[in-house]
């Protein structure tokens, strides 16, 4: 169903209007405390995306608005398609690209969003591009260019957004590419851990699992329920701050904003049957955790933590070997480890690698195109992984 600003306008979001050569399909750019009352039309398009992004769901998005964005600067692109939401991306002109004075609009991304990626109904990733593309052209402003980062470099989206482009002959240049750790494999989690460690590292793991069993109780929790979820997120929180983060003044617990999304977010995604907590529990007391958000076919292993003082133990890894038994989940194909691309733990255990990259994209006219052509060459030349598209 048509939202009601959809059906009755105001002027400005009337002006900002795009109709796309779909049938029965028009985007605006609306602020995103509109959707606020569209929660539920928000979550059946999650259920449907071509490319899965937790961060991006309205129970994960609309927290981190309100926590980072109280001013409400942050705007949505928002497609219907014959009454229904059919896409949705946070946008915002930034006045710096980077260190850089160059104006720029750019997809919202924060410190603790892994994935840029729009929620686009499958099947509609073209109209979706093309609206896109459209209203940026309509509405550059000041900006040199359209900058979307993180974005997945394989898959459908991505796919039609590289025709659009050829279509449209317009200029675009992949600034930043890396290879992220993920889980992608049709092994079990036994032959797995065979296949991505040596017989010595695993021997070593089991004989540090054998050491803190001779000294305590322990067990591994795996819960895809609200049960017990307020103590466990504080839990995390505390444990968190106790570290190597705590002292950086990076756990998410230093800054009320993080707590509360993460609070927020997990509760969310738990009311929804999109969140799986995994603990290590020591003597009745968690010594590693982690949460992992479920979105089939894909998952996100979102935040992990670990008692340091029981490092000798290495009960961070021992949690990642439990984690293979995702592995084994019937709705998830693929995980994504959220991780930089030179993490130590994950990459001794998580064998493949998903290609993630920051896309820039001319807009406007034939002058403003030329201006990007020319810095999008310089970006590429400085940096090896680029290449125009």
């Amino acid at each position: 169903m048509a939202s009601k600003a959809e059906l009755n306008p105001t002027p400005a979001r009337r002006l900002e209007a795009v109709r796309t050569s779909a049938p029965s399909t028009v985007a605006t750019c609306i602020p995103w405390r509109e959707m606020e009352g569209e929660v539920e039309a928000w979550d059946a398009l999650a259920t449907e995306a071509a490319e899965p992004n937790p961060f991006f769901e309205s129970w994960y998005l609309l927290p981190a608005l309100h926590a980072f964005d109280p001013q409400g600067d942050v705007r949505l692109i928002y497609l219907e398609a014959n009454g229904r939401l059919a896409g949705l991306l946070p946008i915002l002109h930034r006045p710096r690209y980077y260190r850089q004075p160059i104006p720029n609009l750019s997809a919202w991304l924060h410190d603790n969003c892994f994935l840029g990626a729009p929620l686009v109904a499958r099947g509609m990733e073209a109209a979706f591009w093309q609206a896109l593309l459209a209203w940026a052209d309509g509405n550059a402003r000041t900006a040199l260019f359209l900058h979307l980062r993180q974005m997945p470099l394989e898959g459908a989206l991505f796919d039609a957004l590289k025709a659009a482009l050829s279509e449209q002959s317009r200029g675009a240049a992949l600034v930043h590419r890396e290879e992220r750790a993920m889980l992608a494999s049709k092994l079990g989690p036994d032959a797995y851990l065979e296949a991505a460690m040596s017989g010595k590292k695993r021997k070593e793991l089991r004989r540090q699992f054998a050491r803190l069993s001779e000294t305590g109780e322990v067990r591994v929790e795996h819960r895809e329920d609200a049960v017990g979820l307020a103590p466990w997120i504080e839990q995390f929180l505390e444990l968190e701050s106790a570290g190597w983060k705590g002292k950086a003044g990076s756990a998410l617990a230093c800054s009320p904003q993080t707590a509360a999304l993460f609070r927020d977010s997990l509760r969310g995604a738990a009311e929804r049957g999109r969140l799986e907590r995994l603990t290590l529990w020591f003597d009745k007391k968690p010594i590693a955790m982690l949460a992992t958000f479920l979105t089939p076919p894909g998952a996100y292993s979102f935040k992990t933590t670990f008692d340091e003082g029981y490092s000798r133990f290495s009960p961070g890894v021992l949690l990642q070997r439990e984690n293979l038994a995702m592995l084994e989940h019937p709705d998830i194909a693929w995980s994504d480890s959220c991780a930089a691309a030179d993490h130590p733990m994950i990459d001794h255990i998580w064998r493949e690698r998903r290609a993630i990259g920051s896309v820039s994209i001319a807009i406007g006219g034939s002058l403003r195109r030329a201006a990007f052509g020319a810095l999008a060459r310089a970006e590429i030349t400085r940096n090896p992984a680029g290449c125009l598209l």
